[in-house]
């Protein structure tokens, strides 16, 4: 998505400072998403609130001015309204379609392609903006993005920030003020973005955007950066269960003590920096490694398999080529093979035959027959011309 090498992209770019890059020099868009798209998603897929929200002058609309019941069989009361969006856009309203790395599949092997790349979580949303209108005013994001131009086009302007790279807890709203004073400023990169162009933003700086001419259509690749602050806090969880072992800590503190006496906490103070150290030191590199992971599993998905089609080809005895699925996120915690579609349990040879088949040492084809299967069953292996081709 950027038109530098990998290593100049992250040594001079990443979580540092925006980066422009022209369709001219990028590959071709594999994302699969276009007008065509956004009218199958709003019209055909019976979408669903949070999936789509709207915005007119920087206000996200109320959900019940774009929804309306699925009719007969579907009595699901916030189905997306086509006729409702309509009218919303054409009064000026931005049509955002969110989550779309699980509602647009070729968008969604795109996520997971950056995903794998980056070593962060993606999501994607897409943001369809009527002519001369801005969706959103001046604001800053709290995860990194990639803006993809789709098509017409789309004058940008970003700013650098009030607040250096914010957490997930520290929204722009928090900082409205300080935001509106900012806007002000002289912009960074002032740019028309076209069809395939490419803006990179690290979270933090504060951006804007207007239509030109026509509809504009574009995709926002959001990165959700794992932290410093991330392993901190899985750190000191970590650690709080073996505070709660502690004797010392157990102990009540003393008959009559004063809670609203400041000498009362400062006393104490030494002893508990010694049991937090203590604790703190005893977390293992393997307890972190494996609190970090779950976070991983739990934000992606795998990619997706045909349940009729795994199902009719997991006892064929041939025919079927089969692979291991991408984005699992596995790793072994004792005799269990941990991943995005749950714990694979495998001991004695059918651990090895699995290891095996991780590494790459053996194909799918060259395995025990009844392993085989049952990795098929579990999803762990996919048929080679699944959804994903």
């Amino acid at each position: 998505m950027v038109s530098l090498a990998p290593g100049e992209f992250a040594s001079g770019y990443w979580g540092r400072r925006p980066l422009l890059s022209r369709a001219a020099s990028l590959p071709a868009p594999s994302h699969g998403f276009d007008a065509a798209a956004v009218d199958e998603l709003l019209s055909r897929r019976a979408l669903r609130t949070p999936f789509l929200r709207m915005a007119r002058d920087g206000v996200t609309l109320d959900p019940r001015d774009l929804t309306l019941g699925g009719g007969v069989g579907a009595a699901i009361g916030d189905q997306v309204s086509e006729d409702k969006v309509l009218r919303q856009f054409a009064d000026g309203a931005t049509i955002v379609l969110q989550g779309l790395h699980r509602t647009w599949e070729p968008v969604s092997r795109t996520a997971r392609e950056l995903a794998a790349d980056l070593g962060h979580p993606v999501q994607v949303n897409a943001y369809v903006t009527p002519p001369q209108n801005r969706g959103f005013d001046d604001h800053y994001d709290v995860h990194d993005v990639f803006v993809v131009q789709v098509e017409g086009e789309k004058h940008w302007r970003v700013r650098t920030p009030v607040l250096e790279a914010p957490l997930r807890h520290e929204p722009w709203t928090d900082r409205r003020e300080a935001v509106a004073a900012a806007a002000d400023a002289e912009p960074v990169v002032d740019a028309v973005l076209r069809p395939g162009d490419c803006l990179y933003l690290p979270r933090g700086w504060l951006h804007s955007a207007t239509a030109l001419g026509g509809t504009s259509i574009h995709l926002t690749f959001g990165v959700h950066v794992w932290t410093g602050r991330t392993l901190a806090d899985d750190l000191l969880a970590a650690a709080g269960r073996r505070l709660d072992a502690d004797p010392a800590l157990r102990e009540s503190l003393p008959v009559g003590v004063d809670a609203l006496d400041p000498r009362t906490t400062s006393r104490a103070r030494d002893a508990l920096r010694d049991s937090v150290l203590r604790a703190l030191d005893a977390v293992s590199d393997e307890e972190l490694a494996a609190a970090l992971a779950r976070r991983a599993r739990a934000a992606e998905r795998a990619e997706p398999l045909g349940v009729l089609a795994q199902h009719r080809s997991a006892g064929a005895e041939v025919g079927p080529r089969w692979r291991v699925r991408r984005g699992l996120a596995a790793r072994w915690e004792g005799d269990a093979l941990v991943s995005r579609i749950g714990r694979f349990e495998a001991t004695g040879a059918d651990r090895r035959g699995l290891e095996s088949l991780l590494t790459g040492a053996v194909t799918p084809e060259a395995m025990d027959e009844a392993l085989r299967r049952r990795l098929v069953l579990a999803g762990v292996l996919v048929l080679d011309d699944d959804l994903e081709d």
